[in-house]
């Protein structure tokens, strides 16, 4: 048995490890030193595993995996700054570059939701209710754009809110006298502005927008057969000397590339100082959720089951994918703006595999991981369900990742829908998670744990 130089969390499992050398694990089959009783024996898996060793690594990797998105968004804001002070094609592009690198352990995380933690039921106030938590205001979407900035007249879908009696008065950044000063009150005070879940001013696709503006086609149509392009914010909307601001393809005043400014670095804010708390909530040993968490036993292991099933059946298939996909709508994909939806679908399936193999890589390389869900399915004898369900997230990723190829090489995933409810690759996808689904009821009965239903979060007919 060969060991990598990975950091492992559970110090039980490190026990365990250190005693397979006078233990045979079942690795080396009828080799090994039981002999032909070996054959059927663990795979490599300790025997020491225990359900409070895979709580224990679950928790350690949300710790690890928040502090990752809070380090990346820290990263957006300093190349915020560098845009605001000094607007550029380079800056521009690098703070670009930094909104996509902050989604990638964000995106990881998503599957730390569902299950009644700190993403979903912490209050400003350090107490919990679930569904008060910060994760709208983190990544709220579909976004009605419209209550940020101008939008051009031709677009592909409705940059409004769901009622346009929740419309304001003009946008926030050109309604000088509603909102004479932009900052983080601003920002706040009109998040969900009438209720209208549309009207999203904060987060990650609110900074998205100011980065890269709606996706119009290269030709600016704003509608028609879709291309290749993200959205078309010229750079110059951030420029404020005198005859130099636009909104768009239109000149405007420097005031109002002042204020887009100081929307853009206020949002930036705002996602550090809303993440800062979920991150200290999963902090290993002193973090409050953390010591609730791998204190709760079968009720903790449950939850993680729960929030796989729930990412992956209501929240990803149904509501991210199959919605944009049967009605074609580019405003319903995930990062319209950017067109970096391939990364959002790829980036949750992989949240959904960490939690079950129990690993993770950081943005500076170190790979987290120890005692998993597979581990426990074999420990306790259901071999078989540990293989399949292994084998169905591995599909799973296996059909995202040519969502992923496709987009990187060309075909980004609103082309990809506007080829027809049944595009073959996008349809793959939706399966593949439908079927894990199977799989983890099926685990959870095995295990004998209770969760909400998993099927609860969305009508779609999948």
């Amino acid at each position: 048995m060969k060991f990598s130089s990975v950091t492992k969390i559970s110090a039980a499992l490190l026990m365990a490890m250190s005693l397979t050398a006078c233990v045979d694990d079942g690795e080396d089959g009828a080799a090994g030193q039981a002999g032909a009783a070996g054959v059927n024996g663990t795979n490599g898996v300790s025997s020491f595993v225990t359900r409070d060793d895979v709580l224990k690594t679950n928790a350690n990797i949300a710790y690890a995996a928040y502090a990752d998105a809070l380090i990346s968004a820290q990263d957006l804001r300093d190349a915020v700054n560098e845009l605001v002070a000094a607007p550029s094609e380079v800056t521009m592009t690098a703070a670009k570059q930094a909104w996509l690198a902050a989604r990638e352990p964000y995106g990881q995380t998503e599957v730390y939701r569902f299950r009644e933690g700190p993403i979903d039921a912490l209050k400003a106030d350090g107490t919990f209710e679930d569904g008060e938590g910060p994760e709208g205001k983190i990544n709220a979407w579909p976004l009605g754009e419209a209550i940020i900035d101008y939008v051009e007249p031709v677009v592909d879908g409705d940059s409004g809110p769901e009622s346009p009696a929740n419309a304001l008065a003009d946008n926030i950044i050109a309604n000088i006298t509603e909102f004479p000063v932009i900052n983080a009150e601003t920002l706040t005070s009109t998040f969900e502005f009438g209720e209208d879940e549309r009207n999203v001013t904060t987060g990650y696709h609110a900074i998205e927008f100011l980065l890269w503006g709606q996706d119009l086609n290269q030709d600016f149509a704003g509608a028609g057969p879709r291309d290749a392009s993200g959205g078309q914010r010229p750079v110059s909307d951030y420029f404020t000397t005198p005859g130099s601001c636009t909104s768009g393809q239109m000149a405007a005043d420097e005031q109002i590339c002042q204020r887009r400014g100081q929307y853009l670095i206020a949002a930036t804010e705002l996602l550090i100082a809303d993440l800062t708390p979920v991150v200290n909530a999963w902090a290993p040993g002193a973090g409050e959720h953390y010591q609730a968490f791998i204190a709760g036993g079968n009720v903790s292991l449950a939850k993680m089951l729960e929030g796989m099933g729930r990412l992956s059946f209501g929240e990803l298939a149904g509501e991210r994918i199959n919605i944009a996909l049967t009605t074609d709508s580019q405003e319903d994909e995930h990062s319209c703006f950017s067109d970096n939806t391939h990364r959002d679908i790829f980036l949750n399936a992989k949240g959904v595999q960490n939690t079950y193999n129990a690993s993770y890589v950081r943005i500076n390389g170190e790979v987290i991981e120890g005692a998993s869900i597979h581990d426990l399915l074999v420990k306790e004898g259901h071999h078989e369900l540990a293989n399949e369900l292994r084998g169905a997230l591995e599909s799973t990723m296996a059909a995202a990742a040519v969502i992923d190829t496709k987009a990187k090489t060309g075909t980004p995933f609103d082309v990809l829908i506007q080829q027809g409810i049944d595009q073959p690759n996008v349809v793959a996808v939706i399966d593949a998670l439908v079927e894990q689904t199977d799989v983890i009821e099926q685990v959870i009965d095995a295990l004998g744990v209770s969760t909400n239903d998993l099927r609860q979060d969305t009508e779609e007919d999948i």
